[in-house]
């Protein structure tokens, strides 16, 4: 069983999520009994999206616990250059423009928090920068457009 590598808080995010879809599963079974008890025609339209819908949380639980059991937090340490976890700033060469991004596995990729959007160590800009130290440069190609990025920092 592969291992995904997660922050303390997207552990903790993938918690918060399990427990608002076990109480999701609650409730559409609380509608299922309900439609079921109260319907005499089993063809009925309502119930068969109540089944569809909580066929739909089921399976998302078990995805949840699958990434939950899986998991392995990563540690805070110091970093002298980008691994899974740690905040950089880049750098466009062109506009001079500097931004902050969290490299994180693709589980908790796409979450902003504040003001760091979070980027999967699988995406073109997490492939770059994963390894590099301050003061590197490197360019990342997304649609045959090609920029160029500065490492300014690591957190």
């Amino acid at each position: 069983m592969a291992r995904v590598r997660v922050t303390q808080e997207g552990y903790e995010r993938l918690r918060a999520t399990l427990e608002q879809e076990r109480e999701r599963l609650e409730e559409a079974t609380r509608i299922l009994r309900e439609l079921t008890g109260s319907s005499d025609d089993y063809d009925d339209s309502g119930l068969e999206e109540a089944k569809r819908e909580k066929g739909r949380i089921e399976e998302r639980i078990e995805n949840l616990e699958d990434q939950l059991d899986r998991a392995e937090i990563i540690e805070a340490h110091k970093m002298d250059s980008v691994d899974l976890g740690a905040v950089v700033t880049l750098q466009d060469s062109a506009s001079k423009e500097a931004f902050e991004i969290q490299v994180v596995s693709p589980v908790e990729a796409g979450v902003l928090e504040g003001d760091i959007p979070k980027v999967s160590d699988e995406s073109p800009l997490g492939k770059a920068v994963l390894g590099r130290k301050p003061g590197e440069t490197f360019k990342v190609t997304i649609n045959e457009k090609s920029t160029e990025y500065t490492l300014m920092s690591i957190s």
